[in-house]
């Protein structure tokens, strides 16, 4: 029986071992992975470029509106502005203080022998001005305040009296007055009306006694 003899027996095993060498396996592998994590940043940043590109198309797009946008701010801030105006003018009209409505009450409230000598009325604005976001001394925030107008309106009557016996009216035109329907509705209460002076008794021309009075009629303060 012929024997027969392969003389590459030992590199065929040579390389059927390096075949299964797990090295080369895990390189293989590693190479794979490689590629694969590189394929994954290029796209990534192809990505990121695409992003880059649509955000600053974003950002020219915002700035190109930038300027009508802080027009038209600015114009409602004005318009705002103007229009706290009017209605603080048209509240100024709807409450202002007539003096012709007063001197039409005070004709109403007469006596024979009491004669109004004098009328004035006093209109006196105080401005407030305007409080902004601040933190006091404690370290709380004080909120804002818009400014404001305080109207005081006070009104003066010089009186004479010269009835029998003199100086007897004084009281009862001081009542008559603080009782009218006009200052009813204007004042808080009958305090409001005080009797400011009184001067003694006087002789006039035709030699009848009299006495003048001063009242104060002091108006709520109002605020607009």
């Amino acid at each position: 029986m012929p024997i027969r003899l392969n003389l590459l027996a030992e590199a065929q095993a040579a390389e059927e071992l390096r075949r299964r060498d797990p090295v080369k396996r895990a390189l293989w592998a590693g190479a794979f992975l490689v590629a694969a994590m590189l394929a994954w940043a290029i796209s990534l940043q192809i990505k990121a470029m695409s992003a880059q590109r649509e955000l600053e198309a974003l950002q020219n797009q915002i700035a190109s509106q930038a300027k009508p946008y802080q027009a038209v701010v600015e114009k409602q801030k004005q318009l705002g502005q103007i229009q706290s105006r009017l209605d603080g003018l048209h509240d100024l009209a709807a409450d202002r203080f007539l003096n012709g409505t007063i001197l039409n009450a005070l004709q109403k409230t007469t006596f024979d022998d009491v004669q109004l000598m004098r009328f004035k009325a006093e209109q006196t604005y105080f401005l407030n001005e305007e409080v902004k976001v601040h933190t006091n001394a404690a370290d709380k925030i004080v909120p804002a305040k818009p400014a404001f107008v305080t109207a005081r309106i006070v009104v003066t009557l010089d009186v004479k009296d010269h009835g029998t016996p003199v100086g007897d009216m004084v009281n009862k035109y001081k009542d008559a007055i603080a009782g009218s329907e006009y200052f009813q509705k204007m004042l808080t209460g009958k305090s409001d009306v005080k009797l400011l002076t009184f001067s003694p008794a006087q002789t006039g021309p035709d030699g009848k006694p009299f006495v003048l009075f001063t009242l104060e009629c002091r108006f709520p303060e109002k605020t607009r």
